[in-house]
């Protein structure tokens, strides 16, 4: 669908170049409140009066709902164009711009990669499906305070919301959301602006989308404002996080998924991402009760500080079970199948991962999970059934 151009109004200050994605709002994702169970910002929300931040504007055009193709997994995408910077003399700030982007593009990858899992797989989600809007949206109070005046001056951020995140396949990808857009309205309320914005913005989505297939947007882009109507899109309604160290890790809490960035640099290639991805989206299907412990781990390291935190000096996470992990394997594998990822080498991945950290490193994946050597011949026989339903052309259903 094209986006239609309103009205200019000129000429306006347009923030410089926003970033790719930063840590998921899960309300602002999902167009709905974040589960009970995500222990992070309270979801209860004081209502503040619907302070109009245009003229009026015509009524919004109706337009179809897009029908969803199949999702695949991405290339990445075009990088953001970076803010101008001032002397290239080396400075606290620069270095903190330099952390700030790098930490960007490593969530956005994390979004490209678990897009297909997360949207492919609402069937297996169970309690967790829900639609989603496809999109994630920050201002400069969005960051740790370490990081609030270079995200302004930096990445010209200010208090009104951006696109800071696209999920790849989603309705707001296919309506044409751009990373970048000021939000403006969804439907005809006012989205909040200042510190709290995030979390007013998703109480008010959450109120919006109830019972309707899609959302009608109103962003600035540049001049322009424009009106998009964003259909909703079944998916797994995860939080997906990126933990601010270099400890080599992945954690699921019930309703959070989060990859550390010493993961990231372990892995091989976005197949391997794929395969710690899927397997941490899974124990949320499988986990029945939230888990405090991991919740706690999780609390500490997602977000961007100036100094990095560990994993292995929080208290040590009770292990799961073998007939979970067994559990958790099989479902995974089949969320990897039905994604497009590529199967080949899961086994070799998960043994090369627990040799190199061992469990006898607090928390590492190996102490956290059913030793490997266990749990190949459940990952074999889950392969075989995989390729069986696939050359049989039938319901790749564990």
């Amino acid at each position: 669908m094209k986006p239609t151009a309103i009205f200019s109004k000129a000429p306006l200050r347009r923030a410089a170049a926003a970033r790719a994605y930063l840590l998921i709002s899960a309300a602002v994702l999902t167009g709905c409140a974040a589960p009970e169970q995500v222990m992070r910002a309270p979801s209860s929300l004081g209502q503040r009066a619907a302070t109009p931040l245009l003229p009026a504007l015509p009524p919004p055009p109706v337009s179809a709902s897009l029908p969803p193709p199949p999702i695949q997994p991405l290339s990445p995408l075009p990088a953001i164009a970076a803010a101008p910077t001032a002397a290239p003399a080396p400075a606290p700030e620069n270095e903190r711009l330099v952390l700030l982007r790098q930490w960007l593009d490593q969530q956005q990858r994390l979004y490209r990669v678990a897009a297909p899992l997360l949207i492919n797989n609402a069937p297996l989600c169970s309690l967790s499906a829900r639609k989603i809007l496809g999109f994630t949206a920050k201002n400069q109070y969005s960051y740790s305070s370490d990081f609030v005046e270079v995200a302004h001056t930096g990445l010209g951020l200010e208090d009104r919301l951006q696109v800071a995140g696209l999920l790849p396949g989603s309705g707001a990808m296919r309506a044409g959301i751009q990373i970048g857009d000021i939000l403006v309205a969804a439907g005809d309320r006012p989205i909040p602006s200042g510190p709290n914005a995030e979390r007013m913005a998703g109480s008010l989505m959450a109120d919006t989308v109830a019972g309707n297939p899609s959302l009608m947007m109103t962003v600035r882009r540049g001049d322009d404002t424009i009106y998009l109507d964003v259909p909703l899109t079944p998916a797994c309604a995860m939080i997906i996080d990126l933990g601010n160290t270099d400890t080599v890790g992945s954690y699921a809490d019930g309703a959070r998924v989060m990859v550390t960035r010493g993961m990231l640099g372990f892995v091989r290639s976005d197949d391997e991402l794929a395969f710690v991805l899927a397997r941490e989206i899974a124990f949320n299907v499988v986990t029945l009760a939230p888990r405090a412990d991991i919740a706690a781990v999780i609390d500490r390291l997602h977000s961007l500080n100036i100094a990095p935190q560990t994993a292995f000096d929080a208290q040590p996470i009770a292990p799961t079970t073998p007939v979970q992990d067994a559990a958790v394997d099989r479902i995974a594998l089949y969320m990897l199948a039905r994604a497009s990822y590529s199967l080949e080498g899961v086994g070799e991945f998960w043994t090369r991962l627990t040799a190199a950290y061992p469990a006898d490193q607090v928390n590492s994946v190996a102490a956290m999970h059913t030793p490997i050597a266990e749990r190949l011949p459940g990952i074999d026989r889950t392969l075989k059934a995989i390729r069986g339903k696939q050359q049989a052309g039938s319901a790749l259903m564990p």
